[in-house]
């Protein structure tokens, strides 16, 4: 990492994610994921579904996204579809802080708790939801092709 992990968040900049970030985000996504979703998909997410939001960060004076943050608000649910950090920038608080941002957004907007799946094998990523306060509720059987999900709740 070019960067101290200090002046990366100084100099991290957190807002909506547009059609824009599309070829950054899926970069991101392809090399995060077993099975990333195609760039067709964040294009429909962000066109079509009412329901979605999504978070990039950047780092400035860069405008290209290295993390990005996405989710469905149904009622008083928010339930986080994706998060990822482009490598070069894993470990330093950018995914706290787009996570907290979207926690702080939400709260605001109404939500009363969030949701989400994770591979029971992503023991990082377990890790870090239980930092953020989410708990494990229960288990999606075969949610993903090749393994289940566990579903994870956080009150607001």
């Amino acid at each position: 990492m070019d960067q101290l992990p200090e002046k990366i968040l100084n100099n991290l900049l957190i807002e909506p994610m547009d059609e824009t970030d599309v070829d950054a985000v899926a970069t991101i996504e392809r090399a995060s994921f077993r099975d990333p979703w195609p760039s067709e998909s964040f294009h429909t997410e962000l066109e079509s579904n009412q329901l979605a939001f999504y978070l990039v960060a950047r780092i400035k004076p860069e405008d290209k996204a290295v993390a990005y943050i996405g989710a469905w608000k149904v009622l008083d649910e928010v339930h986080i579809t994706t998060l990822a950090v482009a490598e070069k920038y894993r470990r330093c608080g950018i995914g706290s802080r787009l996570l907290e941002a979207l926690i702080s957004l939400t709260a605001r907007g109404g939500a009363l708790f969030l949701t989400l799946e994770v591979r029971p094998s992503n023991q990082s990523a377990i890790k870090f939801y239980e930092k953020h306060g989410f708990k494990t509720l229960g288990r999606r059987k075969r949610y993903y092709v090749d393994e289940d999900a566990l579903i994870m709740t956080k009150e607001l």
